[in-house]
C-alpha cells in the first residue's frame, strides 16, 4: 500500500441557479479547477438545503425548487488549492467556500 499523503479538501457550497458569465457557476468552477491542474473535483447535487437567504430549497415533488443545493469538492496539495482561491473568489457572488486538511490513503491513478 502506498504511503498516506497530506492534502487539502476544497468544498464550495452554491445553488443550481448561480451563474458566472451567463453559465452555470458549477460548470465554470469545475472547468477552472481542471484548467489549473487540480487533481480532481466532483459536483454533488443536493435534494434539500438552504443558504444565506434562509429559504429552504427542496426536490420534494410538491415543493419542487429550481435552486437546489450543489456542493463542489476538490482535493489536491495545499499550495495548489490555495492558488485557485483568488480565481474562485472572483467567480462567486454568493456561496460558501471551506478548506480542510485531509489524509489521502491512496489515489489511483496517483494524482496528488
Amino acid at each position: 500500500m502506498e504511503s498516506v499523503v497530506e492534502a487539502t479538501k476544497l468544498t464550495v457550497y452554491i445553488g443550481d441557479s448561480f451563474r458566472y458569465r451567463h453559465r452555470p457557476l458549477y460548470r465554470a468552477v469545475v472547468e477552472m479547477l481542471h484548467d489549473e491542474g487540480i487533481a480532481g473535483a466532483t459536483v454533488i447535487h443536493g435534494i434539500e438545503g438552504y443558504g444565506g437567504d434562509k429559504q429552504i430549497h427542496t426536490a420534494r415533488i410538491l415543493d419542487l425548487s429550481s435552486d437546489l443545493p450543489l456542493v463542489i469538492i476538490a482535493i489536491d496539495r495545499k499550495e495548489k488549492i490555495e492558488a485557485v482561491l483568488p480565481k474562485l473568489d472572483e467567480m462567486m457572488e454568493k456561496g460558501v467556500v471551506t478548506m480542510e486538511g485531509v489524509r489521502v490513503a491512496f489515489s489511483r491513478p496517483a494524482s496528488i
